[in-house]
């Protein structure tokens, strides 16, 4: 009888361990040499033979199950109580199974390994998420102290109501637009992500190319997907698994959201802010669409040739490139701030409270162990020991190389600077955090340490204000980041992504006819994922940096981007906000 089991209790885990944005890769590939034939006949106890065999969960094909003994298909997506994902009771409860309250029959068996391996990736997908909400606070303090005293009202206060003005944009129309087509994107058609079965209802979207079944049937998958049109107001969305994607999303959306509010602070007006807050998700969802939700950049690997398409693992381009991208053009269309130049050459106006910053940039370090290994969307996928560790190393060395070129090149160790130095290092990290080794993760770092500090006074030279960096920190280095997956991308990890399936160039690895090449870099013999990583770098920017200066330009006709001269000299914090962060040293500031 044991003998009888292993065979399906394998199946049940290769089938239920997800990673990033889908199953691991590498179990998919096994799991493919299994016959559907051999896959869907669970052997059934001897006294049962003659019963017919109950139908496994359509773990292939995205349909709903049938009723073993009716026939009649069973609704079960989507599953707004998460039993049927994996169905977990004594005796099972769902249309899986023979009723006998006394049989572990092996279907019973793997709903239950389904539902736990679910339950674990959905907690650790939700607490990540926790984790990411909270490094708000870390960008609130960062900003508010590299700021004037003046106006950290209303510096802290854009940092607070990015938060639920990005969130409702995101449930309006940003979540359909970005991963409305998610199942039949970045997890391949017919394959469940790792946080269960029910993300199947995500299954509609505009593209070219339409891939077509056997039969001829359009399968929802594109070869240059462009938009999804499934979840508006996430309507039709009551499932447990949707609405766990949905809020790991949204948090990963307002990082993107309050970049710009650093680049601008000090000068930005108060209803303008709020426009932009309803808007922001528009650029930043489409994008995410093309590279997270199985877009066109996603399949460059499939339709050019280019390694696995675009990759880009938490977010280097997609959440902090693209953050960068628009600060930029609201820093251009904003201008520089009253005093920051002279003569054509900046003057330093210094932040009020660098502890404040210290202790914010502690905080997103912290955050940042929910934002890279998160994005495994697995807690059962064990690389997210390699992200942690990779993502650490690289933050502490973009600190250190600030510290020493700053030396190097005769100026103070500026603890600001240090601070964004961190902080460039952790950007640059997140989007190879899970394909590189140690080493690779300390040397893009190091570079991005450099990048950060180069980049301020480049910005500067140009006569482009920005108080607290955010353009340096997250828009050069994470485009630092996702150029730097290809080159340093070691092949261990990301087997069969984005739908790219081909054998090692170590023969000696392939000896059964599996995938067993994951994403690797021109160091590691693939100069065609560095193409794909080139070409994603060029469409954020440019695609960003045009919606964000279009969109700028329009809002200042509907009301003015900018506070009067004689308000920005007061402090935004009483015309602006009516209240003061620090009243009782207003007159001091």
């Amino acid at each position: 009888m044991l003998r009888r089991l292993l065979p399906l209790m394998a199946l049940g885990l290769l089938l239920s361990v997800g990673t990033a944005r889908g199953f691991s890769q590498d179990e998919k590939a096994a799991a493919e040499k299994i016959a559907p034939a051999e896959a869907a006949a669970p052997t059934a106890a001897p006294e049962a033979a003659a019963a017919p065999a109950p139908e496994l969960p359509p773990y292939f094909t995205g349909a709903n199950p049938k009723d073993p003994k009716t026939g009649e298909e069973v609704k079960t997506w989507p599953d707004p109580g998460g039993g049927a994902a994996g169905y977990w009771t004594t005796p099972s409860a769902g249309p899986v199974g023979d009723g006998d309250p006394k049989a572990m029959t092996p279907d019973k068996l793997y709903d239950r390994i389904a539902h736990n391996t679910f339950s674990i990736n959905m907690v650790w997908v939700l607490i990540a998420g926790f984790l990411v909400m909270f490094m708000q606070a870390g960008f609130m303090l960062v900003e508010v102290g590299l700021c004037r005293s003046k106006n950290g009202a209303h510096t802290a206060a854009m940092n607070l109501m990015i938060y639920p003005l990005g969130c409702l944009a995101f449930w309006v129309y940003g979540f359909a637009i970005g991963w409305g087509n998610w199942f039949n994107g970045p997890v391949a058609p017919g394959w469940y992500s790792s946080l269960g079965p029910g993300t199947s209802i995500l299954n509609s979207g505009i593209g070219l190319g339409a891939a077509v079944d056997a039969a001829g049937t359009p399968t929802g998958a594109f070869d240059y997907g462009l938009l999804g049109t499934k979840g508006f107001f996430l309507n039709g969305m009551d499932d447990v698994s949707v609405m766990a994607l949905f809020f790991f999303m949204m948090v990963f959306m307002d990082t993107t959201a309050t970049i710009p509010t650093g680049a601008m602070a000090e000068r930005w007006s108060w209803k303008n802010f709020c426009l932009y807050g309803l808007w922001v998700a528009l650029p930043y969802c489409i994008y995410a669409n093309w590279v997270w939700g199985g877009g066109w950049l996603a399949n460059v690997g499939k339709t050019m040739g280019f390694g696995h398409g675009a990759v880009d693992f938490a977010g280097s381009g997609v959440v902090h490139a693209m953050g960068g991208a628009i600060a930029l053009a609201g820093a251009m269309i904003i201008g520089p701030r009253v005093g920051k130049f002279v003569d054509g050459k900046p003057v330093p106006i210094p932040a009020h409270h660098i502890p404040m910053v210290i202790a914010g940039t502690f905080i997103l370090a912290f955050g940042w162990f929910g934002f890279n290994p998160g994005s495994t969307l697995s807690g059962t996928d064990l690389r997210i020991s390699v992200v942690v560790v990779n993502t650490m190393l690289a933050g502490v060395a973009g600190s250190i190389a600030t510290m020493a070129w700053m030396m190097i090149k005769g100026m103070k160790p500026d603890p600001s600077m240090m601070c964004n130095g961190m902080l460039a290092g952790l950007v640059a990290i997140t989007a190879p955090c899970a394909f590189v080794d140690s080493w690779a993760a300390v040397v893009i770092g190091l570079i991005a340490g450099v990048l950060v500090v180069e980049s301020v006074f480049f910005w500067e030279r140009c006569g482009i204000d920005d108080p607290v960096g955010a353009i340096s920190v997250h828009g050069v280095n994470g485009t630092w980041g996702v150029i730097s997956l290809g080159i340093f991308a070691n092949g261990k990890y990301g087997m069969g992504w984005n739908g790219v399936v081909r054998k090692a160039y170590d023969e000696n690895l392939d000896t059964d006819g599996v995938l067993t090449d994951g994403v690797r870099g021109i160091l590691f013999g693939d100069e065609t994922q560095l193409w794909a990583q080139l070409l994603d770098a060029g469409v954020v920017w440019v695609f960003g940096f045009t919606m964000a200066y279009v969109w700028f330009k329009f809002s200042d006709k509907i009301t003015p981007l900018r506070v009067s001269r004689e308000v920005e000299i007061e402090g935004l914090d009483g015309p602006e906000m009516g209240a003061h962060a620090y009243p009782d040293f207003v007159a001091n500031r």
